[in-house]
């Protein structure tokens, strides 16, 4: 019989290895793909120059020399069989081989440090790290409240916060890089893989400064002449402002400005005479309580419903779980008599 002996390593140097004896040609299979599991160290490397977009910056972020971060791109590259990266003057990006395995390595690498975060909070040491997005309702109605306690409970935690919205963020919820979103809900429901939970019905309201020419105004139609700022932050409010002026036959309103972050909104609000349909929230929010105020319109302002998504199957580390209660507790009166909370079954829970 015909045999063939792998050149490899001392093991599969021991004899002929027959066509036939398929115990041994999975055994042999077996031992190979032990010899080339990758390390955790390798993906977290490549996970990081991807994020901080160059090798020096990685290295810098890992506190490691940059040649041993290259030495460990390479030898990754090398047990893959392919490269991960092209490298160009400019720096270096992702191959197409590159691209489909780092969003495999970021959920491995993510969860692994969650699975760290998770075990140094059940023994109560209380470290470790929380990535969580806010749009800009919880930002002004929620956090404020709950930040405190949080930092009271979980003093090691290293807490980030993202403002933004549910498309935006949504990858990064995926891979694990973010633990939840709290917000307006999305347009479009996202597919399987992540789990919505509505928490409560909102309204919005019109808000300009103190002080404002249309601070009298008690409907829409003595608005018709204002300019307007939008924002993204929380839903495509230059959008929806248009549909309700035309709902209530009025002419288009003048969008005049558009911001991209609730600070650049709060500038253009206290410092001009633009006018904002913005979550109710905001009025109430102790850095702005001074200086803005809701115009009280007639009308309804509806605004999309508040939600929490996160990741289906895999429970929120208990820092997670902790934030997730703090900013609910607030949210019945946030939530207000009209909207209250919305129970799991569907029904409008009384605010407590």
């Amino acid at each position: 019989m015909n045999g063939s002996v792998c050149s490899g390593c001392h093991q599969c140097r021991q004899g002929p290895v027959t066509a036939e004896d398929d115990k041994i040609k999975r055994a042999i299979r077996i031992h190979h793909l032990g010899a080339t599991l990758m390390k955790l160290t390798q993906l977290r490397d490549l996970v990081a120059i991807v994020e901080h977009g160059s090798l020096r910056a990685a290295a810098r972020h890992l506190g490691v020399d940059q040649p041993v971060l290259t030495r460990s791109v390479r030898a990754l590259e090398k047990e893959l069989g392919t490269p991960m990266f092209e490298r160009t003057a400019s720096g270096m990006t992702l191959t197409q081989a590159g691209q489909r395995f780092h969003l495999r390595a970021s959920l491995i690498v993510n969860e692994s440090r969650r699975a760290q975060d998770e075990l140094a909070q059940i023994l109560d040491e209380g470290g470790g790290s929380l990535t969580v997005a806010l749009s800009i309702m919880p930002h002004a109605g929620l956090l404020p409240a709950a930040l405190p306690r949080f930092r009271q409970r979980y003093p090691r935690v290293r807490l980030h916060l993202i403002e933004g919205l549910f498309p935006d963020i949504e990858s990064r919820l995926r891979d694990g890089s973010i633990d939840f979103y709290m917000g307006a809900a999305p347009r479009i429901a996202p597919s399987s893989g992540l789990r919505v939970e509505t928490l409560f019905r909102n309204t919005r309201a019109v808000v300009g400064r103190k002080g404002h020419p249309h601070a009298g105004a008690g409907s829409l139609h003595e608005l018709v002449g204002a300019e307007w700022a939008s924002t993204a932050i929380d839903h495509n409010a230059s959008e929806d402002l248009a549909h309700l002026f035309a709902r209530y036959q009025l002419d288009p309103p003048r969008v005049m400005l558009q911001a991209g972050s609730a600070l650049s909104l709060l500038v253009a609000l206290t410092q001009t005479d633009l006018l904002a349909m913005l979550p109710r929230q905001w009025a109430d929010f102790p850095l702005t309580a001074d200086t803005l105020q809701i115009i009280p319109v007639r009308e309804e302002l509806p605004a999309p419903d508040m939600v929490l998504i996160h990741r289906a199957g895999l429970p929120l580390t208990p820092a997670a779980e902790h934030m997730v209660d703090l900013l609910m507790r607030f949210a019945p009166q946030q939530a207000g008599p009209q909207q209250g909370l919305i129970a799991p079954s569907g029904d409008t829970a009384l605010s407590r």
